[in-house]
């Protein structure tokens, strides 16, 4: 049974290259990934307001740190937690291995709940660090508006599985 990292998306820069915050995510599901036999890396995320598509994006840095193209399987339908969480809950329909979750320590509590109500005992990927270059008030901002998105997309998600969606 292997397992499967989801890498769920963050902005791409202008230029078409990964954000910090983007970059930090795939950095982290690299590193889990080492350490597990034949991990599959689901990195998720469409097409955003510059460049190609997150999932490309993330991909491409993959393949970067030597993940074999074989092992990742592109999600590029997602355009926010909850779709990218449920095409990811589409996609591993069946899938027996341990599932893992990466993405920034504001986000994690929402991205694992959702996975969860969707059929997927997600586990978090360990990030370490933080948000580098980003101010009290920004780290603040994104933190407190999880409050109102974490009932939201978890009445979603219920409401998704509920009709089989």
């Amino acid at each position: 049974m292997s397992a499967a990292i989801i890498i769920f998306g963050a902005a791409v820069r202008p230029d078409g290259s990964a954000s910090p915050t983007l970059r930090r995510r795939v950095e982290a599901a690299a590193r889990l990934g080492a350490g597990l036999e034949a991990p599959l890396f689901v990195p998720t995320g469409g097409q955003g307001r510059f460049g190609p598509p997150e999932s490309q994006v993330m991909a491409a840095l993959l393949a970067e740190f030597g993940v074999p193209p074989g092992r990742i399987l592109e999600e590029p339908t997602g355009t926010d937690t909850l779709s990218s969480a449920r095409a990811c809950a589409r996609l591993l329909h069946g899938h027996a291995g341990p599932v893992f979750a990466a993405t920034s320590r504001f986000h994690l509590p929402r991205c694992l709940l959702v996975l969860r109500l969707l059929g997927l005992p997600a586990r978090p990927v360990p990030i370490g660090g933080s948000a580098r270059g980003a101010g009290v008030a920004q780290r603040w901002y994104w933190r407190l508006r999880e409050v109102p998105a974490i009932p939201y997309d978890a009445g979603l998600a219920i409401w998704h599985r509920l009709r089989g969606r």
